[in-house]
C-alpha cells in the first residue's frame, strides 16, 4: 500500500491534491473526507481552531494506522493531510483519500482512519473565542 502523510501549517488545496493522484486501473473507489472547522466548539461561538502536535510522535502513529488498515484492507493507496496552526472557520484541518477496488473497503478504511487518528494521534486543537 502506499501511503503519503503531511503535518503542516500550509492550508489544504484539494484540487492540487486531486490532481496528483496516481491509481491502478484495478482501482474502483476513492474516498475523500474533509475536516472543515466549524463556527462553534460546544456551547461556545469560535473564530478558528489552533492545532499543535507532538509531530514525531504523530507521524510515528499515524505509520502504526496506515499498517492496520493495510492488514485489514485491500487498499491501494492512503494519502492524509493535517494541518497545524490556526485553521479559521470553514476552512480544512483535515483531508483524507482512500483508494481501494470498492467503496465498501475504501470507506471503511477511511472511517477506521480518522477514528483511530483521534484516539491515537498527539494532536491538539484549541478553540480561538469568537
Amino acid at each position: 500500500m502506499k501511503t503519503e502523510l503531511t503535518i503542516s501549517t500550509d492550508a489544504i488545496d484539494e484540487t492540487a491534491l486531486a490532481k496528483r493522484r496516481v491509481m491502478d486501473d484495478g482501482m474502483g473507489a476513492v474516498v475523500c473526507f474533509l475536516g472543515v472547522v466549524r463556527g462553534s466548539e460546544g456551547d461556545a461561538s469560535i473564530t478558528a481552531l489552533d492545532y499543535e502536535a507532538h509531530e514525531e510522535m504523530a507521524r510515528h502513529q499515524f505509520g502504526l494506522i496506515f499498517d492496520a488498515v493495510e492488514k485489514r484492507w485491500p487498499v491501494e493507496s492512503v494519502r492524509l493531510v493535517h494541518r497545524l496552526g490556526v485553521v479559521p472557520v470553514n476552512e480544512p484541518s483535515l483531508w483524507v483519500e482512500v483508494t481501494a477496488p470498492h467503496r465498501a473497503e475504501a470507506f471503511d478504511a477511511c472511517q477506521f482512519l480518522i477514528d483511530e487518528m483521534k484516539q491515537k494521534v498527539p494532536i491538539w486543537k484549541k478553540p480561538l473565542p469568537a
